[in-house]
């Protein structure tokens, strides 16, 4: 089934038919921002393509269109372990931009592969050896000599996987992240850390390995990891204990001791059954400059100066609302949910997700924040977008909206903020909405 995309002028709708394999599962900006990747429960890899801003279509500035769709994984089954691997892509990662091709990395629970993106508005007539229909001309009556030349033909994007790199993860992957250097990048799965560099798929070097002798020992297990934007000798990795451990590779080849643990002391008073649950760390984000980092637990997001270990230097409760209804989102496995987090481009802004369709962005600068929506019925062409706030008292104002009237099924788990600009992308289950700052 081929996706529906449905643009209007604040905001992109992508509409796939309504299958599960439709939510999408991840959402990456490449690194000029021109370009949005999605990836899906059913294995394929949507791209949108910003147009190009004109003077005839100046309120068209910042709209999304689709740009190549392809299928990258497909679902396996693992006979060995009696296990089906599901094609549900879990990360995408963008390389920089060498040439006119663009490159990105796509990642299931056990495969990553390398793709190769590239336009062709071109294509060869006047071959000698076969005719203009692909059959081959008979030798013998070949009685000229033609110089082929490039005719012009119908934009075609095309999609090629360039590498596979497989058979490294025992465990389901939760994260890449490309280094610094441009060579290498990281994988992550529940025990362990993989370097791998991306001319070489058959074999990559284990960093961390958090696997006990006896797995009846396992305590905590690895969340997220990322590599430093600069310095491409170091990495961090999260836990589900709500630790995060900053690794340097120039200490050992295995870094399985830490350079520096950053954890936030726990309340005595205000601990409970669920607070094991909610410190585990779903996301974590360097900051553009390198500074800071930036992580996401269940209720909250914190941002760590790496020069600090002990506390972090900003918290922003994202719903702490929620926290009189942890018994029944532990029923109903919504305390499981795995929200993401991102900066904006000048690392004064941060943004993540909630339920309800709502997604949170918090002012760094002046500590103000504020709670939007992403629903069709909000989206009108050059609407504004309106403040929600949520009543957990008696009395509710008219523009407010019960705790208790939550749709916990509309979940914001994946967005992604414009590299350079005051542009967002927000998946909301199977539709994508893009969002930029209002136009003049």
């Amino acid at each position: 089934t081929k996706p529906v995309a449905k643009t209007i002028n604040n905001c992109l709708i992508f509409l796939p038919f309504g299958y599960a394999a439709d939510i999408i599962s991840t959402v990456e900006f490449n690194y000029s921002g021109e370009l949005l990747a999605t990836g899906d429960k059913g294995g394929r890899v949507v791209i949108f393509q910003r147009e190009q801003e004109s003077k005839n279509r100046l309120l068209s500035r910042g709209e999304y269109n689709v740009y190549s769709t392809f299928q990258s994984h497909e679902p396996e089954f693992d006979y060995l372990k009696s296990l089906e691997i599901e094609e549900k892509i879990n990360k995408i990662r963008w390389l920089p931009q060498q040439n006119a091709a663009h490159f990105l990395l796509s990642a299931n629970d056990k495969t990553i592969k390398l793709w190769k993106i590239s336009e062709r508005d071109k294509r060869a007539e006047g071959y000698n050896l076969k005719d203009e229909d692909g059959r081959l001309r008979d030798p013998f009556r070949i009685t000229t000599l033609r110089v082929p030349v490039l005719m012009p033909m119908d934009l075609m994007v095309e999609a090629s996987p360039r590498r596979i790199f497989a058979n490294a993860h025992t465990y389901h992957i939760n994260s890449i992240s490309v280094n610094s250097d441009y060579e290498t990048y990281l994988s992550a799965d529940d025990l362990r850390i993989n370097l791998w560099h991306l001319e070489i798929t058959d074999r990559s070097f284990n960093i961390v390995d958090i696997k006990p002798a006896n797995m009846e020992e396992l305590t905590e297990v690895i969340t997220a990891a990322e590599c430093h934007p600069h310095q491409c000798n170091v990495f961090v990795y999260s836990s589900s204990k709500g630790t995060i451990r900053l690794c340097d590779m120039r200490a050992a080849a295995l870094c399985d001791r830490h350079s520096k643990f950053f954890e936030e002391p726990e309340d005595p008073s205000s601990r409970s059954f669920f607070s094991e649950i909610i410190s585990s760390i779903s996301d974590v984000k360097f900051s553009h400059s390198g500074r800071y980092m930036m992580t996401r637990d269940y209720l909250s997001v914190k941002v760590w100066d790496l020069n600090m270990e002990n506390r972090p230097v900003e918290t922003y409760q994202v719903h702490e609302y929620l926290r009189s209804k942890l018994c029944s989102l532990y029923e109903n496995d919504c305390i499981f949910d795995k929200f993401e987090c991102c900066w904006n481009g000048s690392d004064s802004a941060i943004m993540t997700g909630s339920y309800n369709n709502f997604f949170r962005m918090f002012d760094r600068n002046t500590r103000r924040d504020i709670t939007l929506e992403a629903s069709r019925e909000n989206s009108k062409p050059r609407a504004m977008l309106k403040p929600r706030k949520v009543c957990t008292g008696g009395k509710r104002k008219k523009d407010e909206i019960s705790v208790d009237s939550l749709d916990f099924n509309k979940k914001i788990l994946h967005t992604a903020w414009h590299p350079k600009e005051n542009v967002i992308a927000v998946a909301a289950t199977n539709n994508l909405y893009i969002f930029q700052d209002k136009v003049n």
